[in-house]
This record gives C-alpha cells, structure tokens and sequence, in this order.
C-alpha cells in the first residue's frame, strides 16, 4: 500500500520528540511553531507528555511506544498503529471503538475511524 510505510522524517520538531525531548516540542508548538507528523515512525519513543492537541497522526506507527497519559482526544489517528505500546490512562478520539483500539495493540492492526 503506498504512503503506508513510516517515515523517519526531517521536520526538526518530529526530531525532539524521537530524542525525548517533550517539553521542549510541547513549548515550541505553544510559541506556534507546527509540522507535519502524519505517517511518522514512533517505534519505541517515549512520547508520554506530549501535548496531541489537534495534530495530525493519521498513519503514525507507534509500536512499543509509551503514550501513558496522553490525550488523542482530538488527535487525526486514522490509520495508526499502536501495536504494544502502553497505553494507560490514553484518551483516544471518540470516533475510534474500543474494538479498533484493542486490535491495534494486540495485532498491530490499523486503526479505523467509525462514523
């Protein structure tokens, strides 16, 4: 499937958070600094403090990812993938089922939006 694959990208706010560095990608965001993180590779990134407000994570892969605490609420995860990642205390969009999610973490399935 083409556009599917994860991506290690060059945007330097993506950087921060594959290096930890949270608070830091949550400041630059506030001063309104943005980028593109649709399709990234989050594969075993700490991302646990992440300020998600309204970014665009459609076809990210966050496998084995620590995503403790974040709220995805309104968060684009259309096409994500959470396979193994923790994921206590998440708040995911309304739009995604409890079924999707499961499948996500459990089988590494993409996950759907229901209308």
């Amino acid at each position: 499937m083409p556009g599917t694959t994860p991506q290690i990208k060059c945007e330097e706010l993506y950087k921060l958070l594959r290096e930890g560095k949270t608070e830091e990608f949550n400041q630059r965001r506030e001063r309104g600094e943005s980028c593109d993180l649709s399709g990234a590779d989050f594969r075993g990134v700490d991302l646990s403090g992440m300020n998600a407000d309204g970014l665009d994570m459609r076809n990210c892969y966050f496998r084995m990812c620590n995503l403790r605490g974040i709220d995805f609420s309104s968060t684009q995860l259309a096409g994500a993938s959470i396979h193994g990642a923790q994921i206590s205390g998440v708040l995911f969009p309304a739009e995604l089922s409890p079924d999707e999610i499961l499948l996500s973490l459990e089988h590494g399935t993409r996950m759907r939006y229901t209308a």
